[in-house]
């Protein structure tokens, strides 16, 4: 029981962390560009999959699916040419494995990661 509580109280301080990290350019007041828009939506919106996975396991199929829209659109409308495809690409894969996670399709070793 010490173990889930402290694997919690971690993984809500990475969360915190990545949503720091995320704010932290406007915070400094440097230069806002597309890439520092993106880079902060997507490591936000990472930090919120955390917490609700954590505390709500069953969501991880829904919450994998939809950062992997995020991430897609996020990185295909902000960023320069050669990374908007491959964010883009990143992100189909990752909508791809969610839809395959809830028809239950996928090999046995990765469909673990989505029903416990």
């Amino acid at each position: 029981m010490a173990n889930i509580k402290m694997f919690k109280l971690l993984g809500v301080l990475v969360a915190i962390l990545l949503i720091l990290w995320g704010i932290l350019p406007f915070l400094r007041h440097q230069p806002i560009t597309n890439d520092v828009i993106a880079t902060a939506i997507i490591l936000i919106m990472i930090a919120f999959a955390y917490m609700i996975i954590m505390f709500n396991p069953s969501w991880t199929k829904a919450v994998f699916f939809f950062e992997g829209i995020i991430i897609a659109v996020a990185g295909y409308m902000l960023l320069e040419f050669p990374y908007n495809l491959e964010f883009a690409i990143v992100g189909v894969i990752i909508i791809i494995i969610a839809i395959l996670a809830y028809t239950q399709k996928l090999p046995p070793k990765m469909l673990r990661w989505f029903y416990r």
